[in-house]
């Protein structure tokens, strides 16, 4: 490894919570600072450097910190670049930085330093001090026995003379650990293009979004009061000392009703409501919905993280998932509620105003409006508006496309009324008759959304009751075989990517179809996509599954349980992750062009960008944005793209 390479790793102190505030505030704080410093150029040994103590960093160190030839390189750099940045009084520039974290996602490991050297089989593995030296060294600690001075602070080094010694080798072989993990890994190469996003992502979380701290602070004061309103209701109505633990609850009800319940989870409340037959039992189960209401707490994680000009940075995760999409972070920006309010911009300003009684009122339920108005925290700075754009069906119009279906494509090609035309095509009939009203319209839709990547009956169930529809499993079986006759493409697509995948992974040999380059590699099957860029799967090997069919099962982090572990993966997730793939890389190169055009980008959700343009221009700049959206991929010949947008001074769902 040549020495054009400077691996990078520090321990910091600020009082405030990183896990809460995020880096950007948390390196902006006064009283911020580096503690030790470790670096290695190369292969040459690690050095660590005790800032704490007083010393400098070597003036070499100083000048390849800014010297566009030597790439630096550290597990989350994200970390690394902000808080030298903040030590140097300079924003050091991301093209200059790898990150072996981001890495890790590309070859489908975990995300962990730790972990990831796990998986890997490393010979440097990570030490299992570094928990207990973390929070002894690089946190806040209140002020007793004057252990840390009358003003409180971090344990000093001189407090633990040979516990210090430790971090600082804790320290050296974290780098000696990620050094040893950036040659594991260089066999994966990004793509160019994927070197410029990684650019961008930063630029684009360095950047931020402005948010509204005025209504924050009152959503969080309105929420703390309303809730203890409910609390104290329910407690006058059950004489329960906790009326919101769920063990106190279940009591209650079995000792009113005499129904024994196991759970009492917010899916629940309908059947339990249903079987009591009690508006007692229905008011508190209403509360209990109401002063759980999760969502709301990212009024709070705002607060937390907020800088000093009101802006949230660091929002978002590149390669959060296998697939390659983001991931959101400190706000958890891929989940926000949506919102049905027809009078948002009234429901809005009495929560400027902290309002409550009149939210009461006019809304009834208060932490339900709350919820509904989280996206509208979200605001452009004076002078400027959001310009919202995003793809039309994006993933119904890539399935379309790699599989071939050409009758679904010249829909998307025409007047793009998928749910109509589907509708037709399952029932043989015009797609004229198809009406909005036309209950084959909505059998039309789920199965759209529900059966694309082999799902069935039970994944069209899910999709009817999100959709509130009453079928029954006749009815579904039915669809199912309608849909799956309607589109005989994508139903072979599921069966070629399995089958490719199995022989790929039973002969070690390349295997081609529908565009896709399948190939073992590093102990990882990886999927070339069209864009060039690599799906991996660490370990995929060929068995047998419970039921003894042929199976395909790979190394993961499970999304559901977070664990890694043994995945199992067929077909049709083998499609979904392709589909979401190339999606996402349709998100990617409308980024990077959005970027081209001097478009700021402020931050972007699933298949939407949120930019921040001039007021006086904002029609003029949207049409240039839906040009961009619609713009193809030259690795896409032939998808028929398509952005649609509008234009708020505040974030919401149009």
């Amino acid at each position: 490894m040549t020495n054009n390479r400077l691996h990078i790793d520090i321990e910091t102190y600020s009082p405030e919570s990183l896990a809460d505030c995020g880096v950007h505030r948390y390196a902006a704080h006064p009283d911020f600072r580096i503690l030790l410093f470790a670096y290695a150029f190369g292969d040459n040994p690690v050095t660590v450097i005790d800032l704490a103590s007083g010393v400098s960093l070597p003036a070499p160190v100083r000048r390849a910190l800014t010297d566009p030839k030597i790439t630096k390189v550290a597990h989350n750099a994200t970390f690394e670049r902000t808080c030298i940045g903040a030590m140097m009084g300079q924003q050091l520039d991301p093209e200059q930085w790898e990150c072996t974290m981001t890495q890790c996602a590309r070859c489908g490991l975990p995300m962990s330093l730790g972990e990831a050297a796990k998986a890997l089989g490393l010979e440097v593995q990570k030490m299992t001090e570094g928990k207990k030296l973390i929070k002894q060294f690089c946190t806040y600690h209140e002020a007793p026995a004057g252990l840390f001075g009358s003003q409180g602070g971090p344990m000093q080094p001189n407090d633990d003379p040979k516990g210090w010694e430790t971090f600082k080798v804790y320290c050296r072989m974290d780098v000696e650990v990620e050094r040893q993990l950036d040659k594991a890994l260089e066999w994966l190469e990004p793509t160019a293009t994927e070197k410029a996003l990684y650019k961008l992502d930063q630029e684009i979380n360095d950047r931020g979004v402005q948010i509204d701290l005025n209504l924050v602070d009152n959503a969080v004061r309105i929420d703390t009061i309303y809730k203890a309103r409910l609390n104290a209701e329910a407690q006058r109505i059950t004489g329960l000392s906790n009326p919101n633990s769920a063990a106190q609850l279940k009591t209650w009800i079995a000792g009113r009703t005499g129904l024994e319940l196991d759970t009492l989870r917010k899916s629940d409340h309908i059947d339990i409501k249903s079987a009591a037959q009690d508006d007692i039992i229905d008011r508190i189960l209403d509360i209990r919905a109401e002063v759980n209401k999760t969502s709301n707490k990212k009024y709070y994680a705002m607060q937390e993280s907020v800088c000093r000009d009101n802006r949230i940075r660091g929002l978002l995760q590149l390669h959060g998932t296998r697939t390659g999409r983001w991931a959101g972070k400190l706000v958890q920006m891929q989940n926000l509620p949506q919102n049905h309010i027809s009078d948002i911009d009234f429901a809005r300003q009495l929560l400027k105003e902290g309002d409550l009684d009149m939210i009461e009122i006019c809304y009834g339920n208060v932490a339900d409006t709350l919820s509904q108005l989280i996206r509208t925290a979200f605001i452009a700075p004076e002078g400027h508006t959001f310009a919202v754009c995003d793809f039309s069906a994006i993933e119904a119009r890539v399935l379309a496309w790699l599989a071939g279906e050409e009758w679904v494509l010249e829909v998307f090609r025409g007047h793009g009324k998928i749910y109509e035309a589907t509708a037709a095509q399952m029932y043989g009939v015009p797609i004229e008759e198809i009406t909005k009203t036309d209950p084959r319209r909505q059998k039309g839709k789920i199965a759209v959304l529900a059966l694309g990547y082999q799902g069935a009956v039970g994944a069209l169930e899910s999709m009817a009751k999100n959709y509130h529809m009453s079928l029954s499993k006749e009815d579904m079986a039915t669809i199912v075989e309608d849909w799956r006759n309607a589109n005989p493409h994508i139903v072979k697509l599921w069966t070629k990517l399995e089958k490719a995948a199995q022989r790929c992974v039973s002969t070690g040999n390349p295997q081609q179809t529908a565009g896709l380059t399948f190939k073992m590699q590093n102990k990882t099957m990886t999927v070339q996509l069209p864009s060039g860029r690599l799906l991996s799967y660490f370990h995929m090997t060929a068995g047998v599954n419970r039921w003894g069919k042929p199976s395909l099962k790979f190394l993961g982090v499970d999304p559901e349980t977070k664990k890694w572990g043994w995945i199992e993966t067929y077909g049709g997730k083998l499609t979904e992750n392709v589909i979401q793939a190339i999606a996402r890389d349709c998100l990617a190169h409308t980024l990077l062009r959005l970027d081209e055009l001097a478009f700021r980008t402020v931050f972007h959700v699933h298949d939407e960008v949120v930019c921040e343009v001039p007021a006086d221009n904002a029609d003029g700049e949207l049409r240039a944005i839906q040009d961009v959206f619609a713009t193809v991929p030259d690795w896409a010949e032939g998808l028929p793209l398509k952005g649609a947008g509008y234009i708020t001074p505040y974030y919401l769902k149009d």
